[in-house]
């Protein structure tokens, strides 16, 4: 049928043929290329300004030095030279960041096991079907790692004091002896106690959640085999979240690496922690007591290495031991 006005044929009652989609524009595939980037762009600018830049400028520090010229009065009499490696060299060779490091092997040696097995027997006892109040027994167990590492040891310190400890004057009631917690060997469980408080929280919620994460098809399975509580938990259980427990330890060798808080809190309240109890009191000594910002620098990275080093190792193990077990 042709419309008596326009001269088109039209044909009524049949599907009109789709008009063809506009193919993109180089524009548009060029906006679609760098969206991308451009969501990662915010996150790469704080990557680069508050780690990459902190981390070059320390690195820059470490290879340089302050030379001094005369009585070191006057302009120009102090200046900033290249120093190679002589900053490292006498980091590596400096007795008290040795002892500093067997300070820490040994406050390590107490805090991780103890933390780790506490944290992985609190999250079996909250994943049995027999706890009761689970919701408030574990944010119980979390809630001093909400507490600030500062707060936290201040807190202990002062209960650790003879003077104004209660625990003190409830020992001298009965006539029992008071120990000396803040000197000696008895100063790496006081600070090891610190960190036991308050940071099995933390590990137990991770590991719980990973318990949480296991198919219930599993232990219903080992329950009609005839396998007890007991059992579940050590062949069952723990084999099944060993990713979380490699994680916590992980993450708590780390954390025993680059204790500062503790000590340095503690130090005014007894003669026992030197400055350089630490490592990174010893790096803060070097920067802000001594003024040898580039000696401290050296130090840092120096730490910094040995924690990459270590920390890649363990995971290197790890891994080797993962794909040794699935080919098994």
């Amino acid at each position: 049928m042709t419309h008596p006005s326009r001269g088109v044929r039209r044909t009524y009652g049949a599907k009109a043929a789709p008009y063809p989609h506009p193919s993109p524009t180089t524009t548009t595939r060029d906006r679609a290329r760098s969206a991308p980037y451009l969501f990662l762009l915010p996150a790469a600018v704080l990557f680069v300004l508050f780690f990459a830049l902190p981390i070059g400028y320390a690195l820059w520090l470490s290879v340089h030095k302050i030379e001094v010229k005369g009585l070191g009065l006057g302009k120009g009499a102090r200046s900033e030279v290249w120093a190679g490696l002589e900053n490292y060299t006498a980091a590596l060779t400096d007795s008290e960041l040795g002892h500093s490091a067997l300070r820490i092997l040994g406050y390590g040696a107490i805090v991780v096991p103890v933390m780790l097995g506490l944290a992985l027997l609190f999250a079996l006892l909250l994943d049995s079907e027999r706890v009761r109040a689970r919701s408030l027994s574990r944010l119980a167990i979390f809630l001093p790692y909400a507490v600030p590492g500062v707060i936290a040891a201040l807190m202990w310190g002062f209960l650790y004091l003879p003077d104004v400890s209660p625990f003190f004057s409830l020992l001298d009631t009965l006539g029992m002896p008071q120990p000396e917690l803040m000197d000696g060997g008895a100063l790496y469980l006081a600070m090891a106690n610190i960190a036991v408080w308050g940071g099995t929280g933390f590990n137990m919620i991770v590991i719980y959640t990973s318990l949480r994460s296991l198919p219930a098809e599993v232990f219903e399975a080992a329950k009609l085999d005839g396998c007890s509580e007991l059992q579940i938990a050590l062949r069952i259980k723990i084999p099944m979240v060993a990713p979380s427990l490699v994680l916590t330890f992980f993450f708590s060798i780390i954390a025993t690496l680059q204790v500062f808080n503790e000590p340095t809190t503690l130090r005014p309240l007894t003669n026992g922690i030197p400055t350089t109890w630490s490592p990174l009191m010893k790096v803060y000594n070097d920067a802000f007591t001594g003024g040898n910002i580039h000696a401290a620098s050296a130090t840092a990275v120096v730490l910094a290495a040995a924690t990459f080093l270590l920390s890649f190792g363990l995971l290197r193990a790890e891994g080797r031991r993962t794909k040794q077990g699935a080919t098994r």
